[in-house]
């Protein structure tokens, strides 16, 4: 038998079973890709990466990250976490960290308060802002449990965005957001969006956004605090006006009793809008998984 460490950390919360809990194997090697899918369906997190030696020694590592039921090739909090787990082991370079992931290179960096002990991790998504079909209200309105007339089209239609990770991103009325509830026989409707693909709903709060993030089919009725969803949802806002770039805080997982607060950042480059997504993260378990 032998052993591997393992390593949790609950990601965008500064307080412990706050925010979205991730596992982190910080050396992974030696694990079959059958394991790795399996230790994931064991921990049952959102969740699990896998660090491996980079193929280009330029990077810091190659990282896998696996739901428990399937591979993803990018996601926000799992890089945030990973970032976090390694920065506290010294890994990062004038604390930038590089990723190797199957969406693209994924860039992490450190920012550590003035006594060097809390940080913030923030990564840099993959790919620039990608925008699909939209989707009629009434099957969002379905999806999430709400009336049609709470699904708010003024800014934009339900629509299909990805920077790395697709979603299903639609604005719903605050009220409806605090008492959405998946409801997965209508998300199997959904014909035009893949099975894996969650609904991101958000609400305006002042000058804070509220989200919710639900994937029944995927495993996941609903997920903490979604990085790869807040993203796209960045870059959306973004898209509709004229601005350069623009900042949001968004508030998810009240609802679940998990409140997480992510930072983000939006702006436009030379190939399309480009988007950050950061936070705060605290140390959760340590052990190892004898197999």
């Amino acid at each position: 038998m032998s052993g591997h460490e393992f390593v949790t950390v609950d990601v965008f919360t500064d307080r412990p079973f706050g925010g979205n809990p991730l596992a982190v194997f910080p050396d992974a090697r030696g694990l079959t890709e059958a394991e790795m899918q399996a230790l994931a369906a064991e921990f049952g997190y959102s969740e699990t990466t896998f660090v491996l030696p980079p193929r280009d020694p330029a990077h810091t590592a190659r990282v896998r990250i696996f739901t428990p039921k399937a591979e993803l090739p990018f996601a926000g909090h799992p890089n945030v976490g990973t970032g976090f787990v390694l920065a506290d082991r010294g890994r990062e370079r004038d604390g930038v960290m590089l990723f190797e992931e199957g969406a693209g290179l994924v860039e992490a960096r450190v920012a550590r308060d003035s006594a060097g002990e809390g940080m913030r991790v923030t990564i840099a998504v993959p790919r620039p802002l990608m925008l699909g079909a939209t989707l009629p209200p009434a099957a969002i309105a379905a999806c999430a449990g709400i009336a049609e007339s709470e699904v708010v089209t003024d800014a934009h239609r339900p629509l299909i965005a990805s920077m790395g990770l697709p979603f299903v991103i639609a604005e719903v009325a605050p009220e409806a957001l605090t008492r959405a509830r998946p409801a997965a026989p209508a998300f199997a409707r959904l014909s035009e969006v893949p099975r894996e693909v969650g609904l991101h709903i958000y609400a305006r709060d002042g000058d804070c956004l509220r989200a919710r993030m639900f994937a029944p089919l995927a495993g996941i009725d609903e997920d903490p605090a979604t990085g790869s969803a807040n993203v796209a949802l960045a870059g959306l806002l973004l898209s509709l006006g004229d601005a350069p770039a623009a900042q949001y805080d968004i508030v998810q997982g009240v609802e679940m009793g998990r409140p997480s607060l992510l930072h983000l950042s939006a702006h436009r480059g030379p190939d399309g809008i480009r988007a950050t997504v950061g936070g705060r993260c605290v140390k959760m378990l340590r052990g190892t998984a004898t197999l």
